[in-house]
């Protein structure tokens, strides 16, 4: 019976100690991703308005490069920004506008700076856990006085690579959900190719 108590107390602490706060989760999840964003990364945002309804976007991101595609009602816009300059094809128009960048592209598509740093001015706690995910939720601290930052962040977390799954959040009736997140992005993927649309009308308003 003794060495029974001893071999139960032995598994309890070994599982005590592989235990995982959900700072440190977040705090795994963010070190792994700092170690594949050089290599481009792609998700899929919706955003759901009142009234509107959802408007899905699906982003590529490699260093200043971007691509975004957003789907409403039925229409597609693609945007391909370098920084410096952005092109944006309307599908139901046939049209390519080409206009000076003012960052907003790279703001909309879902940076994943958004993902860092995510705690700061949030208390954490662990939601719910199943055998594949942690379930994290963000509540927004007593002492944060930021008027912008949302209440709640919902953050789901996989187990084995720390790659965030989703990320939910709701901002002035608006829902966001960033989610199928990975890593791998090519030029050609997020650089905008003129030959690929040769009868597009193209306006240029630099």
């Amino acid at each position: 019976m003794k060495r029974l108590f001893v071999s139960l107390c032995c598994t309890l602490l070994a599982f005590t100690a592989f235990s995982q706060t959900p700072q440190e989760i977040i705090d795994s999840m963010d070190e792994a991703m700092s170690k594949h964003e050089n290599e481009g990364v792609v998700m899929t945002i919706d955003i759901k308005m009142p009234i509107i309804g959802t408007m899905s976007t699906k982003s590529y991101m490699l260093g200043d490069k971007m691509r975004m595609e957003a789907t409403m009602l039925g229409e597609t816009i693609t945007t391909w920004s370098d920084g410096a300059t952005d092109w944006t094809y309307n599908s139901k128009k046939q049209e390519i506008e080409i206009t000076h960048s003012d960052g907003s592209t790279q703001e909309e598509s879902g940076d994943t700076e958004m993902f860092h740093g995510i705690t700061d001015g949030y208390d954490v706690s662990l939601k719910k856990e199943t055998a594949d995910a942690w379930h994290i939720q963000c509540k927004k601290s007593k002492d944060n006085k930021e008027k912008d930052d949302p209440k709640n962040i919902d953050l789901v977390i996989a187990k084995g690579s720390y790659y965030p799954i989703s990320l939910t959040t709701k901002m002035k009736g608006v829902t966001l959900t960033m989610y199928d997140i990975s890593f791998g992005v090519t030029e050609s993927q997020v650089t905008f190719n003129p030959s690929d649309y040769p009868n597009a009308t193209i306006v240029d308003k630099r």
